[in-house]
């Protein structure tokens, strides 16, 4: 049960204070497992090729560029898709587009054991960041829907707890079905996409019955409760009125939001430098090929980011200061992915784990500073536009590659990815603090 802080306390009367406490409880526990189920299964359906990087370059030739360049291209139809899927979201619901994105993602990432060669895995990729696209930024704007400002951070912190539960789960499973014996005329690496494939297409085929669009639809919410959280929302709409655009076109042109935008870009350079070649640097760390055994030790990370991710957004709320507390996460993160590459195995996986939690950890702090700004159909636009910061996904690899062989060493481009988390946690620290709408009072 979330929490809401004591200053938000009976804002027209005790009994109202009750069912918007009930309301939110019950929302959450109905919301929050199936939200993070479905982040498990598409981070995992995107980051999969991690682990079947090795064999690709086995079996169909696969070099280290053209990997590069198809982990990225993901991104680049990922990131030009959002904007789009977020307005059909906000027109039509998360019921129906929720369940169609799910069911057709998973049918693309089961297509990727098809590969013959570059072009096939281009495509596909491709066409995963076309079909993904929408979730995210789909999921973020549903949150608005559903929960108050003030309990936004926790329950974004509980929708990011599916990437490290991704990568927990997905690392053993993975490295496990990478070492399976050909079967049915299927390799090891085949099964992985086939088995993890399915998994979106079995939990997007249920996705219908359990989301509702907004509080007004859900017949699992009793009256009084549902009429207190949506008049709580409306409240909080009027309020994002008053301080940030709730219109396109003036989004398009607010200076804040291209700023959101940097930021967000370059902390997804961070978090997916790390996870694109986690499973590369795990088995460096260990001196063996990437299988069960590192496939278990890749899990101790995202073990470690766990926990960062349920308490540091819930710590951010209580303290009223989210800045402070994304720029110092950020920054420790930064320095953490200066000593992992030259530490030895122990050192360098605490140094690993401490990274990646802060580069996953400090995304559902920076999504309550645009969700507290806008407003409407500019926060539809504004989220899925700050989305397309998962450019830095194309990105990451791609300078990896090229720093590592411009300066010839291959560190060049980890050390690189490293010095731009700090300076990010910088902006983060230096941006201007706006007003955080406030409940009415009566």
């Amino acid at each position: 049960m979330l929490p809401i802080p004591a200053s938000d306390a009976e804002p027209a009367g005790r009994s109202e204070y009750r069912d918007l406490h009930s309301a939110i409880a019950r929302a959450t526990r109905h919301l929050a497992p199936w939200l993070m189920m479905m982040y498990v299964v598409s981070f995992l359906d995107r980051a999969n090729i991690g682990f079947a990087k090795q064999a690709l370059q086995t079996y169909e030739g696969i070099n280290e560029r053209v990997y590069a360049l198809a982990a990225g291209l993901f991104f680049l139809s990922y990131s030009l898709c959002g904007f789009p899927s977020n307005l059909i979201l906000h027109r039509i619901g998360a019921k129906v587009w929720m369940t169609f994105l799910m069911v057709t993602w998973g049918l693309l990432s089961m297509a990727t054991m098809f590969v013959t060669g570059s072009t096939s895995f281009y495509v596909l990729r491709l066409l995963l960041g076309v079909m993904e696209a929408g979730f995210f930024p789909g999921v973020i704007l549903y949150l608005t829907y559903w929960f108050p400002n003030r309990v936004r951070g926790q329950m974004m912190g509980l929708f990011y707890l599916g990437v490290p539960l991704a990568l927990i789960v997905g690392g053993p499973l993975s490295g496990l079905l990478l070492e399976m014996p050909p079967w049915g005329g299927l390799q090891g690496w085949q099964w992985m996409f086939l088995v993890e494939g399915f998994m979106a297409v079995a939990l997007g085929s249920v996705a219908y019955w359990f989301l509702d669009n907004k509080p007004a639809t859900a017949v699992w919410l009793p009256t009084d409760e549902r009429d207190a959280l949506a008049d709580a929302l409306a409240l909080e709409e009027l309020d994002r009125r008053s301080i940030g655009p709730a219109k396109l076109l003036p989004m398009l042109r607010d200076l804040r939001v291209l700023r959101f935008l940097l930021i967000y870009t370059l902390i997804q350079m961070s978090t997916y430098g790390a996870i694109f070649y986690l499973p590369a640097e795990i088995s460096a760390l260990l001196h063996k090929p990437a299988g069960l055994e590192v496939g278990l030790v890749s899990a101790i990370p995202w073990i470690c980011t766990l926990a960062a991710v349920y308490f540091l957004p819930k710590l951010a709320d209580q303290w009223r200061n989210h800045r402070q507390v994304a720029a110092l996460t950020l920054f420790v993160a930064g320095c953490a992915s200066f000593v992992f590459p030259t530490a030895g195995p122990k050192l360098g996986l605490m140094a690993l784990s401490v990274a990646v939690s802060g580069f996953i950890s400090v995304q559902p702090l920076f999504w309550t500073f645009p969700t507290a700004y806008l407003a409407d159909v500019a926060a539809a636009g504004g989220i899925a536009l700050i989305g397309m910061g998962n450019l830095g996904g194309f990105l990451a690899p791609n300078v990896k590659v090229w720093a590592d062989e411009y300066f010839r060493s291959p560190r060049a481009g980890l050390y690189i990815l490293a010095g731009l988390t700090v300076i990010n946690a910088g902006l983060i620290a230096l941006m201007r603090d706006h007003r955080v709408p406030q409940p009415a009072r009566s």
